[in-house]
């Protein structure tokens, strides 16, 4: 759909797509939705999302690690459905965020890298809707807490997508306690609220954020409301309590920081989670947690601490340990409880899943996501996706049934070697989840076919693309 006339005037798509879903707002709901999205005193659920960053694969104690406490996690995961094969849209932040933001890939949201560390930057495109603005549309208050990193220019910020409140940082990282941006020079100031800068020296970021979050909720007890707590944790750089850092003071570095500040995010969820307890808002408050892509390997996280497990990868890398991450929905008074599925399901389905939950109209119909509530409420059922696709730098990959096809793969975990012989690399992960071996030459009828299906995804979501001239 291109652009409208109101008024005998051209209007943009964005506008467009907002007249459009206004003029349906006030349209019924099929009856079972319409059961579904309301409490028992007639409200709309509330939904918090928690997005932690650079969270690996198996680093939550309900995913499997046995060194890292994160009892506000798993309880979360003990009153929900937690799912094994999740899939971010990106192995690195803003590429992520956006098919959170958008229900798109990234290479269709118009955001295929990380937004560059500069004043004004542009980011996700404006014309680009958000779940903020379809949840404000539907009658929700809406808040942006924490991390950002899709664009600080007025358009691209929180404000600008669709949220009525937001506090935290514009870009990728920021020092937790001056709040300083932390990654290279010059040095500068990131934090604001509602689009002012303001000064919090010596406070922990995360605390911060659960007093904002706090507040918001209280404003927003008696209506619907939608919080995305984007969580700078456990990003770089590692600051984890003096407390935790004590309890892992026996394991090995830098996993003993990496540790200390998992457990840390952990414990300012549970306090998030306190306060909806507090305020008497649990029973109809949807809760999703999802990490944005793996653990990272950079310099700056002493090149680890986070595990992917047995999976290969890490964050920037398309193996599964780059992009397969924690995900968990939970609703206790509505969705199944201590429930596991292992359906591959993808982040840019959290939209229409959100969208049929709390009877929301999605603005602009052209996504990628599909609603995975019939996967929630029964695990008998099929992933409605038949085939995912990535693409980031160089690389790109295409995962089809058990099939994947990585093209030009990196390896930020350095499991294995990769040769010129692995430019192509297949694998099967119902017989091998490690991504270790390469049984492309085995395969080759299985290589052409997704190898010709990525090209034909590539070409159409974006003609002339960069990432078709790395698939030859």
């Amino acid at each position: 759909m291109g652009a409208g006339r109101e008024g005998g005037k051209i209007m943009n798509r964005r506008d467009f797509l907002r007249l459009m879903a206004g003029s349906v707002a006030g349209m019924a709901l099929p009856l079972g939705a319409f059961e579904l999205s309301l409490a028992a005193d007639g409200r709309k659920p509330n939904v918090i999302v928690i997005y932690t960053d650079d969270q690996g694969a198996v680093d939550a104690g309900c995913y499997g690690t046995s060194d890292i406490k994160t009892p506000s996690i798993d309880a979360l995961a003990e009153s929900g459905v937690r799912f094994t094969q999740f899939y971010s849209g990106a192995p690195v932040c803003s590429p992520s965020r956006a098919t959170l933001m958008t229900g798109k890939y990234p290479l269709r949201a118009g955001l295929a890298g990380n937004v560059p560390h500069v004043e004004d930057a542009e980011g996700l495109p404006s014309d680009q809707v958000t779940i903020a603005e379809m949840m404000k549309r539907a009658g929700y208050a809406t808040a942006h807490i924490g991390k950002w990193h899709l664009g600080s220019r007025a358009e691209t910020s929180p404000s600008g997508q669709g949220f009525d409140y937001t506090f935290g940082h514009l870009g990728g990282c920021i020092d937790n306690y001056s709040h300083f941006f932390y990654w290279e020079g010059p040095n500068r100031h990131d934090l604001w609220r509602n689009g002012k800068e303001v000064y919090y020296p010596g406070r922990f970021f995360g605390d911060l954020m659960v007093e904002e979050a706090g507040a918001f909720l209280e404003a927003n007890r008696d209506k619907p409301f939608f919080l995305y707590f984007a969580v700078n944790m456990p990003h770089y750089p590692y600051q984890g309590d003096e407390k935790w850092l004590q309890e892992y003071s026996g394991i090995e570095p830098p996993r003993n920081f990496y540790n200390a500040f998992v457990s840390t995010m952990d414990e300012r969820i549970g306090r998030l989670m306190s306060k909806v307890d507090e305020l008497g808002l649990r029973g109809n408050t949807i809760v999703i947690f999802q990490s944005d892509q793996g653990h990272s390997t950079e310099a700056r996280a002493f090149y680890g601490g986070g595990s992917a497990g047995l999976y290969r990868g890490a964050k920037g890398s398309l193996f599964e340990g780059g992009i397969r991450v924690p995900a968990i929905i939970s609703w206790p008074d509505r969705l199944p409880q201590g429930a596991v599925r292992n359906q591959m399901v993808h982040s840019a389905d959290w939209m229409p899943t959100i969208a049929e939950l709390c009877g929301a109209d999605i603005i602009d119909p052209d996504i990628d996501g599909k609603s995975i509530l019939p996967i929630i409420e029964n695990d008998a059922a099929e992933s409605p996706h038949e085939i995912l696709f990535w693409s980031y730098n160089n690389s790109w990959a295409v995962r089809k049934g058990n099939w994947k096809l990585l093209g030009n793969p990196e390896d930020t975990s350095n499991k294995g070697p990769l040769t010129s012989d692995d430019r192509l690399f297949l694998v099967n992960l119902s017989d091998d989840v490690s991504e270790m071996t390469n049984i492309a030459s085995q395969n080759k009828k299985i290589v052409s076919h997704l190898k010709k299906e990525y090209e034909r995804w590539a070409r159409k979501v974006d003609p002339g693309t960069f990432y078709l001239q790395h698939i030859k």
